[in-house]
């Protein structure tokens, strides 16, 4: 998985009602139970060469960037140090090091940003509104104030290589060169900066040239998350059924017949809806005096544009012809029209207004009326804004980056205010169709891992990750040997990166022992399972 990179403010973000007045991130040690003592086996698997293909939950990418230490943390460099006890010997593991503290989160004019961190921005002066803000933002504290590193190219050794996990990578550009390729529209920097060959071998290839005894396989994330956390915005990288059978059969038959002893373990897609990334922002985060809210209200506002709707609604109801239409092609629309009123109050849970392109399209009826000369030009051109439009409701989910635009004006007018009096944009929305097609195509692709792993079950151990973090979610909080841990971002038992999307070090090492046990029951190994203890969660928020 991997976003876009976004500059996330503070303000309109989450609220961790947390006091904390250190600057250094630092961490609460938990109470421990140990496991259960067992004598490591590595059953029938052989883990001398360990390789992992995979996007960036298996690169290690965390908080909004690849940086050391989260590099350090990756699932594969964990389960290696479990897979050195299970296999008698120390195993190498090496990975294509970034080689920065803070990595690469992107940039803000001259500044070079890295990894986010929770940052509360008002002190302890001032009630806390802390938020994942990434290092470099002005105000921060050293050590963050410095920012981060762009990548540079990988100076080591590419021929001893075991992690070959590219952040931002869909399944199919595992299979071609020209992820390596600049001049290519796949081109991925992350793949370039240490394959053997940018542009003349893939990912794939190089995996296999290192000759693995035992693989871990873990792509398809990205092929609904980009489209997902883009508010369903980008159909190209919504990867179909059909490509991802095709794509996913040619990767684990290449894999397989590289080598006749060769096996390995893959994993299904979490369902994405369900992260920290997409429930973080509320569907009603909007704060209202009455004195704004009947300015909202009023004619000038969404007083004439419910009119009109409403105006429309009538028509169509005593006389559809006059749009063209029949009865029933104006029942539908009737019925919609009665839920894109917009209405405030004066209350702190206001609906966020949002675009949404599954709606009727108003064009046309607002084009009649101007014919009918029943609306001016200058109200036809204010009601443009305003045909696929609506209040959200608890079943539209509002991605993080929308914190950065609700409630800032556009091209300064304050009276134009994105989420309230200016519709979301699509990509700052998923909306409840959006929402249930993303979980029914991961569904499909989970569905198409899972018979390509019982195709290949003498060989292949099926991870269920899915299954493990739905639980988590419905829970809403789990204890493993003593360790508390919440499927949210929130320390110190949140399992989820400040970015709401990967997992922290802590969430890798939970996500870890969910392929231990796959890899346990298909190879009757006994390899233990990480210890949550060893691993560090997300720090508490740094002030000024």
């Amino acid at each position: 998985m991997k976003t876009r990179n976004k500059f996330i403010p503070i303000a309109l973000i989450l609220a961790l009602t947390i006091s904390c007045k250190q600057e250094v991130i630092t961490l609460e040690d938990p109470t421990v139970t140990p496991p259960a003592s067992v004598t490591p086996s590595k059953g029938s698997a052989d883990f001398t060469k360990f390789v992992a293909i995979g996007n960036s939950l298996t690169a290690g990418y965390q908080s909004g960037a690849l940086f050391n230490d989260g590099q350090a943390n990756s699932l594969p460099k964990i389960l290696s140090t479990q897979f050195s006890l299970a296999q008698g010997t120390s195993l190498a593991f090496n990975q294509p090091d970034i080689n920065s503290v803070f990595g690469y989160y992107g940039e803000a004019g001259p500044l070079i940003l890295g990894r986010l961190i929770l940052f509360d921005p008002d002190g302890a002066a001032t009630a806390k509104s802390a938020g994942p803000a990434p290092v470099g933002t002005p105000g921060m504290p050293a050590p963050y104030n410095v920012g981060g590193d762009k990548p540079k190219a990988f100076a080591g050794d590419k021929t001893k290589l075991n992690n070959f996990a590219v952040p931002g990578i869909l399944l199919g550009q595992a299979l071609t060169a020209d992820t390596g390729n600049p001049s290519s529209p796949l081109f991925n920097p992350l793949w370039a900066r240490f394959a053997s060959a940018p542009g003349v071998k893939s990912i794939l290839q190089d995996a296999l040239a290192a000759q693995p005894t035992f693989f871990l396989f873990d792509l398809g994330n990205n092929d609904v998350l980009g489209y997902a956390t883009g508010g369903a915005s980008n159909q190209a990288i919504f990867t179909s059924e059909g490509n991802f059978t095709a794509q996913y059969t040619i990767a684990i038959n290449s894999i397989l017949t590289s080598n006749a002893n060769l096996k390995g373990v893959i994993a299904n897609i979490p369902n994405v809806t369900t992260i920290p990334y997409f429930n973080l922002i509320a569907y009603n985060p909007v704060p209202l005096d009455a004195a704004t809210a009947g300015l909202l209200n009023g004619a000038e506002g969404f007083g004439g544009y419910n009119q009109v709707m409403q105006g429309i609604s009538a028509t169509l109801s005593a006389a559809p012809a006059t749009f063209g239409l029949s009865s029933a092609q104006a029942a539908p629309i009737i019925a919609q029209i009665a839920t894109r009123l917009v209405s405030f109050t004066a209350a702190t849970n206001n609906r966020l207004l949002i675009f949404d392109e599954s709606l009727i399209d108003m064009k046309p009826f607002f084009d009649g009326l101007l014919a009918a000369k029943q609306i001016s030009d200058a109200q036809r051109a204010g009601l443009e804004a305003y045909r696929q439009i609506r209040q959200a409701t608890s079943e539209d989910l509002i991605p993080l980056p929308a914190s950065s635009v609700i409630g800032t004006t556009v091209d300064g007018n304050p009276t134009a205010i994105n989420g309230v009096s200016v519709p979301l944009a699509d990509r700052y929305v998923l909306t409840k169709v959006e929402k249930e097609e993303v979980i029914n195509r991961t569904i499909a692709l989970n569905n198409i891992i899972k018979n390509i792993a019982d195709a290949n079950r003498a060989r292949i151990a099926f991870a269920d990750v899915n299954a493990t973090f739905t639980s988590l979610v419905v829970a809403r909080a789990g204890v493993v040997n003593g360790v508390t841990i919440t499927p949210s971002l929130s320390p110190p038992t949140g399992i989820f990166s400040e970015d709401g999307v990967h997992p922290n070090s802590r969430g890798y090492a939970y996500m870890a022992n969910v392929f231990i046990d796959a890899i346990n029951n298909k190879f009757n190994a006994t390899i233990p399972k990480a210890s949550l203890a060893d691993y560090k969660g997300n720090g508490l928020p740094v002030n000024p």
